[in-house]
């Protein structure tokens, strides 16, 4: 019963609560979700943060109208200076406003000049900062470019042919990067270079280059250097324009009789080779002369009279295949001779032979040519006989869309019916009555070659020979030679071609020698092309340069009149990245003996003020933060200033450093020490502050060294000597007005100098207070004697003070916690 009783009770109680919040008034009784909840509660955040930011603005108010600023005002102010900022053109005025509308105007015309401004500075900033980028990545990638072609894998090239050891080379394969055909031709050039650096008769580079080409076991070697020497053998130019002198009917004149002639020598040799391999069928007889050996090659190559030949036979063959083979092999007397035994049958074409071999430049009269070509249209061209046709387009300039792939068997004959045919200045004029298409000049011979039918018509990777020819010997030197250096195993003879031409001034160069290799420049006559020869050189030499550097130097000599687009000389430039690449510094430019003098390097034969060389790569080395390197060539470079000037700033870096065998800081403290040593014995010519300043380093490069072995009495003594930092409180304004003439590298040092003095000073403090020694330096300069002693330890808590007093005075900011170290070390001396 009491247990309900409870129950019950406890219940009623319950009702009655119940009953009292349902009609409370102070708590009414809110039913909210989640989300009105959170609303609610944003709401009230954001009315609070108003409340404070309006109280905020209201104590600004406040404040500054206590001290008579009008907020308002200000206000309007910052607002237009905002607007002013994005110098944007002002709010016109109105119009009866005279004062505003011209102050506006001149507001918005200052507006416009700095905007303008603005804006030209920022495209010129990003106009030059690309430049600059661009000039670099063509930089880097000239490099890249001469490293892969030197590392000699080349994917248009085929393997190389076994080639023969020359009889006086030596084979270094052990230990350098160039074969023995290179070897030879970088011999030549050594001998070639001392003939000119001493001064002698310049000898003729183009048969010392085919002196090697003779002594190889390859017919098409010999061959090039054969072209090469008739193509070179030609009038010197005079204009100093090489393209305006190649462009001359003169020089277009001498290339086409060169080539010709050599054609003719080779056709010769060939019928020769021909007749004396059959001479059982020949029938050669011994009457010699171009006469009896044509007709007895077509003993072999016609040994039956062709149906159908015109103008009957002599000597058994037909009168037309006689006198071409004759005017092939360059003979025209015995083509002539052809001609007066068939006389009857060729009619006035022997006239016509005559003149032809009368004028020294091959060319029939106007009205003797007019004549032939009249002759050619009615009857010649619908003739049976090729060899008829042929001649007559030889002798009269006929008819030069046909090819006579009937006579012309291979591509060297056709190459010679064409330049046979070629006109020169007037005459390459359309004459009256004519047509554009009865003449032919070299530019157009050399178009149709070389951009019309073009490297697939002649195969020219599998016939990179033929090739070559066809563009020398119609004058396309710079195009042949940068497709021969294409091809791997043949760069090497490319690049000595190239050298030859260019010592004979007949080389087309490239403006600059970032161009690629070859390069056409607009105002060029078509198709001229320029070839890149400094690129060529250095990509050649590339292969080398890091196990051979003398051969290497040797070749870059030729760069000696050539600038780089700096504007300095190329020669030098090159020289330069050859010995920071290669680091041969006493190869090439000699070393240093300890009694000052200099021992000659590779470079001395070359140049007369080798110093200005050595200076330069003094300078690219400091340039690219090689300052040691720059240090020893500054210094081969009789230049104390720069040597003195980097070694400070060395010697400055690892000034606080302990010592340590074989690092850095030992290395600088022998150079530093051995360079100090000869120029207090012998003398120099650097400034009296930076030789003050290296010597002062010096000393406290050893100051250092003495702290950190533990020296502590030694290295005081050497900053008491120096007397670089106040010891007492009386020096302290003396030594602060000193600092002011110290250089950047003893100011910069000055910090380490403090802590290691004032770490002396405090580990001498403790050493005194656990012996309770009195101070042994009594007496000596920079203590004080009252009458007797004076405790060791107040007197190194005066010389504390005194570095502290230094320290805050310094017009220097000193790294924070130096001034922070200094003075706990201080404190705990007290």
């Amino acid at each position: 019963m009491d247990g309900s009783a409870g129950f019950g009770d406890l219940l009623q109680q319950a009702e009655q609560l119940t009953a009292e919040m349902d009609c409370g008034a102070e708590l009414p009784k809110v039913e909210r979700s989640i989300r009105q909840i959170m609303d609610a509660g944003h709401r009230l955040l954001t009315r609070t943060a108003q409340t404070s930011q309006d109280a905020s603005d209201v104590k600004a108010s406040i404040l500054l109208g206590s001290k008579g600023f009008d907020i308002p005002r200000i206000s309007q102010k910052l607002e237009g200076l905002s607007a002013a900022r994005t110098f944007e053109p002002l709010e016109p005025v109105r119009d009866t406003d005279i004062h505003g509308f011209l102050r506006n105007e001149r507001e918005n015309a200052l507006l416009t000049v700095i905007e303008q401004t603005r804006k030209n500075t920022l495209e010129e900033a990003e106009k030059r900062h690309w430049d600059s980028l661009v000039n670099e990545w063509e930089r880097e990638k000239q490099k890249i470019l001469n490293a892969l072609i030197g590392t000699g894998h080349d994917t248009l090239d085929f393997p190389q042919e076994q080639e023969s050891i020359l009889g006086d080379s030596i084979n270094m394969q052990g230990r350098s990067a160039m074969d023995n055909v290179e070897m030879a031709y970088a011999r030549q050039v050594y001998q070639y270079n001392e003939q000119i650096v001493q001064g002698g008769i310049r000898p003729s580079l183009v048969d010392m280059f085919a002196e090697v080409g003779n002594k190889l076991d390859d017919d098409n070697i010999t061959e090039i250097w054969r072209m090469v020497k008739l193509m070179t053998d030609v009038p010197m130019a005079t204009s100093s324009s090489i393209i305006s002198s190649r462009s001359t009917q003169r020089m277009q004149t001498a290339f086409v009789n060169q080539a010709k002639k050599y054609l003719e020598q080779s056709y010769h040799k060939y019928i020769t080779a021909t007749v004396y391999g059959n001479l059982q069928q020949a029938q050669l007889g011994g009457v010699p002369g171009t006469y009896h050996l044509v007709r007895s090659f077509l003993n072999v190559r016609l040994p039956h009279s062709t149906p159908g030949l015109e103008d009957g036979v002599v000597d058994g063959h037909p009168v037309w295949a006689m006198m071409y083979y004759c005017i092939r092999c360059g003979d025209l007397n015995a083509a002539l001779h052809v001609a007066q035994q068939a006389q009857q049958n060729i009619g006035e074409f022997i006239v016509f032979l005559q003149e032809y071999m009368k004028n020294e430049d091959r060319r029939l009269s106007p009205n003797s040519e007019t004549k032939l070509r009249l002759q050619y249209r009615r009857s010649v061209r619908t003739s049976t006989d090729p060899y008829k046709r042929a001649v007559f387009c030889i002798i009269g300039c006929c008819d030069f869309s046909d090819v006579h792939s009937e006579v012309a068997e291979k591509t060297e004959d056709y190459l010679w019916i064409k330049l046979s045919q070629i006109r020169f200045g007037d005459d390459a004029e359309s004459e009256e009555g004519g047509s554009t298409q009865d003449t032919l000049t070299l530019p157009q011979f050399q178009t149709t070659l070389s951009e019309e039918y073009g490297e697939s018509h002649f195969s020219a990777y599998q016939q990179p020979f033929l090739y070559f020819e066809v563009l020398l010997l119609t004058a396309q030197f710079e195009a042949a030679i940068e497709f021969l250096s294409r091809i791997e195993r043949l760069r090497c003879h490319a690049v000595h071609v190239a050298l030859v031409l260019y010592e004979m001034n007949m080389l087309a160069l490239s403006q600059s020698i970032q161009s690629q290799l070859l390069s056409k420049e607009t105002g060029d006559p078509s198709p001229m092309k320029r070839l890149n020869f400094a690129r060529l050189v250095m990509m050649y030499t590339r292969k080398f340069e890091g196990t051979d550097p003398r051969e290497a130097l040797q070749y870059f000599y030729f760069l000696r009149n050539l600038r780089s687009p700096q504007g300095d000389n190329l020669f030098m430039s090159c020289i330069s990245e050859l010995v920071l690449e290669t680091r041969e510094f006493e190869t090439l430019l000699g070393r240093l003996e300890r009694d000052g003098t200099r021992k000659p390097g590779a470079i001395d034969k070359f140049h007369s003020d080798t110093h200005k060389i050595i200076a330069k790569v003094a300078e690219d080395s400091e340039t690219k933060g090689l300052f040691e390197d720059a240090v020893k060539l500054y210094d081969l470079a009789k230049n104390p200033e720069k040597v003195l000037e980097l070694m400070n700033k060395l010697l400055t870096q690892v000034l606080s450093q302990p010592p340590s065998p074989h690092s850095s800081k030992d290395r600088l403290k022998q150079m530093a020490l051995s360079i100090a040593e000869r120029y207090k014995s012998q003398g120099h010519e650097g400034s009296r502050a930076t030789t003050g300043t290296f010597y002062l380093l010096l000393d406290l490069l050893a100051f250092f060294d003495l702290y950190h072995s533990g020296s502590l009495d030694q290295a005081l003594d050497i900053i008491r000597h120096l007397k670089l930092i106040p010891l007492s409180l009386d020096t302290v304004e003396q030594k602060v007005s000193g600092f002011r003439h110290y250089a950047d590298e003893i100011r910069r040092s000055l910090p380490d100098i403090l802590l290691a003095t004032m770490n002396i000073l405090y580990t001498q403090y403790k050493n005194a207070k656990s012996a309770g020694r009195q101070s042994p330096l009594v007496g000596r300069p920079g203590t004080t004697d009252d009458g007797g002693k004076e405790s060791f330890t107040s007197y190194l808590r005066s010389q504390a003070k005194a570095l502290i007093t230094f320290a805050g005075m310094l017009p220097y900011r000193m790294p924070g916690d130096t001034n922070a170290r200094l003075v706990q070390m201080e404190v705990l001396m007290n």
